[in-house]
C-alpha cells in the first residue's frame, strides 16, 4: 500500500513561512485528489487543502489566499506553501487521499495510517 511520509515542519513565529512536502512511496498520478489535514491539539483533524490529479485546488475558508497547495506527479509530492502563518496554525499536519469525513466528523486515511505527520508550531 502506499505510504506517504510528511516533512518540513518547525517552529515559526507568526507571519513565516514554511513549505511541507509529503513523499509517496508510489505513483500519485492516478490518485484523484490528494489533500492536507491537520489536527491541532484538542480538535478533530480536518481536511482544509486539496489539489485534483488536473491540478484544481480547494481550500477551507481559514487558509483561503494564505496556503497554496501543489503537486508534482513526476515525483510523487505534493507540497504545501504556507505564508502569513498564524497562532491558530499550530497543529500536526498530515497529507493522504482527500476523503469525506464520517458522521462524527472524522476522517480515516485512505492510504496507511495517519502517522506522525509534520509538526508546525507557530509563536513568537
Amino acid at each position: 500500500q502506499l505510504q506517504l511520509v510528511e516533512s518540513g515542519g518547525g517552529l515559526v513565529q507568526p507571519g513565516g513561512s514554511l513549505r511541507l512536502s509529503c513523499a509517496a512511496s508510489g505513483s500519485i498520478g492516478s490518485i484523484n485528489a490528494m489533500g492536507w489535514y491537520r489536527q491541532a491539539p484538542g480538535k478533530q483533524r480536518e481536511l482544509f487543502a486539496s489539489i485534483a490529479s488536473v491540478g484544481s485546488t480547494n481550500y477551507s475558508d481559514s487558509v483561503k489566499g494564505l496556503f497554496t497547495i501543489s503537486r508534482d506527479n513526476d515525483k510523487n509530492t505534493v507540497y504545501l506553501q504556507m505564508n502569513s502563518l498564524k497562532p491558530e496554525d499550530t497543529a500536526v499536519y498530515y497529507c493522504n487521499a482527500e476523503r469525506t469525513p464520517d458522521g462524527s466528523g472524522i476522517y480515516y486515511p485512505r492510504f496507511g495510517s495517519w502517522g506522525q505527520g509534520t509538526q508546525v508550531s507557530v509563536s513568537s
